[in-house]
């Protein structure tokens, strides 16, 4: 018996929905560059408000 191209329900399995982020590598090391640059950003406009005061 031939086999059918138009029924291919179930052939390949079912594949979960991801993020184009979450395909690529841990999610753990994003979440912590993003705190590192949180971080930096803090530093930075700590830096920025003690310039203007000194000013």
């Amino acid at each position: 018996m031939a086999k059918s191209r138009n029924n291919l329900l179930g052939v390949g399995g079912q594949r979960k929905k991801l993020s184009r982020a979450d395909q690529y590598g841990p999610g753990q090391s994003r979440e912590e560059d993003r705190r590192a640059a949180e971080d930096k950003k803090q530093e930075l406009l700590r830096k920025m408000r003690e310039r203007s005061q000194d000013v």
